[in-house]
């Protein structure tokens, strides 16, 4: 019983395993514009690009980042396009 049980919590693990892997294989294929889309239009209104600093939005990304629990490459991906426009 031990043998079949270690070999399904291995099993099960190793699923989960590759199930996050391809999660984040599809973020990595998005771009700012469409991660902006996805998260951050839920709660915001489109804002122009030009009413921040590109300092300002690197500060706002970070603070958006443990707010929404984005992952850095979200975020910088976000970020960069929203200082696309400065």
């Amino acid at each position: 019983i031990t043998v079949i049980a270690a070999t399904l919590i291995t099993v099960v693990s190793m699923t989960l395993l590759i199930n996050g892997c391809a999660v984040t294989h599809a973020v990595a294929d998005k771009n700012g514009a469409q991660l902006w889309g996805e998260n951050c239009l839920r709660c915001h209104n489109t804002p122009s690009p030009s009413d921040y600093s590109d300092a300002q939005w690197e500060v706002i990304g970070n603070h958006m980042r443990v707010r929404n629990n984005l992952t850095m490459d979200e975020t910088n991906k976000i970020v960069a396009f929203l200082q696309t426009g400065n």
